[in-house]
């Protein structure tokens, strides 16, 4: 299962990886398997179940997800007409008892829609789909702009249990650096609106690397949001990918000094959110001690299938990871979100990647071993009657070598502190030689 390692390690910034194979992996599935098949014996008690919104009222400078900006008149209703058709051929694909653990909204910016298009959306979750909001963990994005009373005070009653809100940085002039028109007043309003709904978990998401921030400039954000105590943070490593606002005035790619600066500033906010009693879960998330928690752990991603409803959404089954089409450029955005919302017929996959039992390994390793928690070597060895040591040697040794792998007391293995820092360089080196060909030849549009 050794692949040969073609991946340079010499920035700790690659790419983050949130799911394994990577979306740009994906092609056109030519059998377009129907879903009744595709989930016909599969583990359906515990699924996980996204609904994907794929407007904003901007998009930043660093964003290259799957989202158009605004909507024409009506399109948001189109949208949520045809995820609702989505909604009832799927639920028809699925077993009569499936039932889903855990719910999320992303996209996009949710909250772009107004309230009685929330109270829409999460009929489509209920009523059609099944799932029960006010009884499993239910996660939603929102932008300070869109997080209004009436919102949020919908999603309260809905059983919303966690908050996300995209902040990237309480300073004017950072935001204006990333692309994103915000002012802080706005940011801290819209703060106290989410605190004042009685979410009983914020996350606030926060970004380092951006164009002038300096350590005392970070620290100063990071201290903005700890003073509304969330019960998470997340800390992205600014990314200038192709086709974003970033991206179309940069020339240039990273650099050992832009690298050196974000892995400085990762430094320094892990140091400052550990001293202010948070807990590190990723290299990403912090979570403060003994706060509230979005999800009670029913859900396991490494081995329970997952639900996606929308155009940017994707599906996990133990065989195949299905999706629609991606893009970034505007127009492209546009065509395929009018193909889906035009669309009749949702009961087939039409791109996708075919999970083999190698990829489901690694898949299985870069899920648990990029969290903090690691890879429980019993449960692996459980499922697949191996190790990871025994799966993948190379990979391990080399990440060993570099220390970034420690083993601790109760049999799991970890990354190192040093290993966390370089996550982002650590789960490329776990891709197959099948994925990295085909996200090699992916040409971003």
């Amino acid at each position: 299962m050794n692949t040969v390692d073609a991946v340079s390690t010499e920035s700790p910034y690659q790419s983050y990886v949130y799911a394994y194979p990577h979306k740009t992996a994906y092609r056109p599935l030519p059998e377009r398997p129907a879903l009744a098949g595709l989930w016909r014996g599969e583990k359906q008690d515990a699924l996980s179940l996204y609904l994907h919104v794929p407007f904003c009222e901007v998009r930043c400078g660093f964003c290259n997800l799957f989202t158009r900006i605004g909507s024409p008149e009506g399109l948001t209703t189109a949208y949520l007409d045809a995820l609702e058709r989505q909604a009832g051929q799927v639920r028809a694909a699925l077993a009569a008892d499936a039932r889903f653990a855990l719910a999320a909204f992303g996209g996009g910016t949710p909250t772009y829609l107004t309230a009685a298009e929330l109270e829409r959306l999460c009929d489509i979750a209920e009523s059609t789909m099944g799932a029960d909001l006010r009884a499993i963990p239910l996660s939603v994005e929102a932008s300070p702009d869109t997080a209004t009373a009436d919102r949020l005070r919908v999603l309260v009653e809905r059983g919303t249990t966690r908050l996300s809100l995209g902040v990237q940085s309480f300073l004017d002039g950072e935001a204006r650096a990333a692309v994103r028109p915000q002012k802080r007043a706005a940011v801290e309003a819209a703060l106290g609106r989410v605190r004042d709904a009685g979410f009983p978990v914020l996350n606030i998401d926060l970004i380092y690397g951006i164009e002038g921030q300096t350590a005392a400039s970070w620290v100063k954000s990071l201290d903005a949001a700890l003073s509304w105590r969330p019960e998470e943070l997340y800390l992205y490593p600014l990314y200038v990918r192709p086709l974003t606002g970033l991206g179309r005035h940069s020339a240039d790619g990273p650099s050992p000094e832009w690298d050196a600066q974000r892995l400085a500033l990762y430094r320094a906010g892990r140091d400052h959110l550990l001293a202010e009693g948070y807990e590190q879960v990723s290299m990403r998330m912090f979570r403060r001690a003994g706060a509230a928690r979005a999800s009670a752990g029913e859900y396991a991603c490494q081995t329970d299938g997952m639900v996606g409803l929308g155009c940017g959404a994707r599906s996990y089954t133990s065989k195949l990871h299905y999706s629609f089409d991606y893009a970034v450029d505007a127009r492209e955005v546009r065509r395929i979100i009018d193909d889906y919302v035009a669309a009749p017929d949702f009961s087939r996959a039409e791109l996708g990647w075919e999970m083999t039992d190698e990829e489901t390994r690694r898949r299985h390793l870069v899920q648990s071993l990029l969290q903090g928690e690691g890879v429980d070597l019993a449960g692996y060895r459980a499922r697949f009657g191996s190790s990871p040591h025994q799966d993948f040697p190379a990979e391990l040794g080399g990440f060993a070598e570099r220390g970034w792998l420690a083993e601790d007391a109760d049999g799991r293995l970890l990354l190192s502190p040093e290993g966390l820092a370089w996550s982002d360089a650590i789960g490329p080196r776990l891709f197959s030689a099948g994925v990295r060909e085909r996200m090699a030849e992916y040409a971003p549009r």
